[in-house]
């Protein structure tokens, strides 16, 4: 009778034990392949299917670079499929990029500055770092959050406000690494905060946006998986919920949203990554974020959203979603800020010549700073159809009067593994594009 009792309980602990070991990449490649005709796109699709490998871009439409992930038992067979094909090397051994990616500096408590950005960091770490740094600045910010996680993490941000006080101005709201392997996000977003609070004593032109605005900064507004990405999985996309209907785990927070949910460029499968879930808008996060949203925009109105994503260097509305990913030569830079929509290809927004006006000046400010090019335009014409997407809900539903995504670096030679170095520039670049939207936005 113990023995029965106590083998359920063992088998339990395995699984788990199993589940939590940190995935390896040693000796993963990941290869990037120009797709051409619409043959080239079926074959590529095909091959990668037949031999179970991940996309990390899709071979979604001819004119696009596919990135491929393949393990060692199976470069063979995918070199043998790719016949014919220019194939190049993004990552000849990814576990070793991931390795040099994850040596996160050790964060000193109280010494919220730039050396931040030197490296990436723990979950702990970021949470720290916003205490922190609010404590040096606690005239103008609090630490503020939009609720917990589906296992109960803090979903923490930072309110940056001027000396008017807070909550009588217009609001402005980013947020990034919704999708939990986009660390760079997180990045940038505290590089934004830390820019606008360390500038407001001695920076005229940065008084003067916190002075007109209050800004709510959320660097990681999926934390389960983000730390799942720390701990066991490096290149986990989605958030860590369990599904009624499937052993897979996770709902992708970007195709969750109650608006145009559950259509093209959405999954109804659990185990895919672009998984829609269950219902509309029933991930634990999109409510905690849906719910801060209206709340900001009922109690000041909301100015201007931005949703910061990675790879490919896009500013998006809420039309350019579906497009833009690797129209470029390898190694060149080029990334995108989009518009609305995402849920269709066939319809704008009614502010749609402004939006993407204020995109094109955006990207040509962000060029100026390192020569990382942005292409611009409508989210579906652009990268993707994207159903249940945040720009399209922020747009429509909240009724923000700006409303953005942006697919930070990189489409060089790293995508979602990019390295510290890169995380400097892209806040810096980052900044001059959302500075140049502060001066432009009626």
């Amino acid at each position: 009778m113990k023995s029965s009792v106590m083998l359920p309980f063992l088998l339990t602990v395995a699984a788990t034990l199993a589940a939590a070991a940190k995935m390896s990449y040693d000796g993963v490649k990941v290869y990037r392949v120009p797709v051409g005709a619409g043959a080239q796109v079926r074959r590529v699709n095909s091959i990668a299917e037949d031999l179970g490998l991940d996309f990390w871009q899709p071979a979604n439409r001819k004119g696009v670079f596919a990135d491929i992930q393949v393990p060692p038992a199976k470069v063979e067979g995918f070199l043998k499929g790719m016949k014919g094909f220019e194939v190049d090397v993004l990552h000849e051994d990814l576990g070793k990029s991931v390795e040099k990616e994850g040596a996160f500096d050790v964060y000193a408590d109280g010494s919220a500055n730039k050396t931040w950005f030197k490296s990436y960091h723990s979950y702990n770490d970021h949470l720290k770092w916003l205490r922190d740094l609010q404590a040096q600045y606690s005239n103008i910010s609090e630490v503020v959050s939009s609720g917990r996680s589906h296992e109960g993490n803090d979903i923490a941000g930072i309110h940056l406000f001027g000396s008017s006080g807070k909550d009588n101005k217009p609001a402005i709201v980013f947020h990034g690494t919704i999708h939990a392997r986009e660390w760079i996000a997180s990045m940038v977003v505290e590089y934004m905060t830390y820019s606008l609070v360390s500038g407001y004593a001695e920076n005229q032109e940065i008084r003067g946006f916190l002075d007109k605005y209050d800004f709510y900064m959320f660097p990681i507004v999926n934390p389960d998986g983000f730390k799942y990405t720390q701990t066991t999985e490096r290149l986990w996309r989605k958030n860590r919920q369990p599904d009624e209907s499937s052993s897979c785990v996770g709902r992708d927070i970007n195709r969750n949203w109650p608006y145009r949910w559950d259509g093209p460029g959405s999954s109804t499968e659990p185990c895919r990554e672009d998984y829609r879930g269950e219902a509309a808008g029933d991930g634990t996060e999109t409510k905690s974020l849906s719910g801060l949203l209206q709340k900001v925009k009922d109690r000041q109105g909301l100015k201007l959203y931005i949703d910061f994503h990675s790879y490919s260097q896009l500013l998006m509305t809420r039309e350019l979603f579906p497009i833009l990913f690797g129209l470029v030569e390898l190694g060149a830079r080029l990334t995108n800020y989009l518009v609305a929509y995402g849920w269709t290809c066939d319809a704008t927004p009614a502010n749609n010549d402004e939006l993407q006006s204020l995109a094109s000046g955006a990207a040509e400010a962000i060029r100026a700073v390192h020569g990382t090019t942005f292409q611009t335009g409508p989210i579906c014409s652009t990268i993707y159809q994207t159903a249940g997407n945040s720009v399209d809900y922020v747009a429509d539903v909240v009724k923000a009067d700006y409303a953005f995504a942006t697919e930070l670096r990189d489409v060089g030679r790293y995508g979602f593994v990019l390295p510290p170095n890169q995380i400097l520039p892209s806040g810096e670049e980052a900044f001059e594009g959302v500075k140049y939207l502060l001066q432009n936005m009626k």
